[in-house]
């Protein structure tokens, strides 16, 4: 798969799950007590989670291709 398509893929990806993740969040929220505090705590861990499950797909999003050298400039001999 080129770097392009992984790019592309990635992106609809990250979309996708972040929709996803938005509205399971807001969904769980309607089901906390309503506590100041206990909010504050659920958006804190919420608004910074989202990013975790995201690494595995970024770092393949960022791989060479399979069989591709990389020059010395820094760029990849496929297209």
């Amino acid at each position: 798969m080129t770097m392009i398509l992984k790019k592309i893929v990635g992106t609809l990806g990250i979309l996708l799950f972040l929709a996803l993740y938005a509205m399971a969040a807001v969904s769980l929220h309607d089901r906390l007590p309503d506590h100041r505090a206990i909010e504050f705590l659920y958006f804190a861990v919420v608004g910074t989670a989202w990013g975790l499950p995201l690494f595995p797909l970024l770092s393949w999003m960022n791989q060479e291709p399979k069989g591709s050298k990389v020059q010395e400039n820094g760029r990849s001999d496929r297209i």
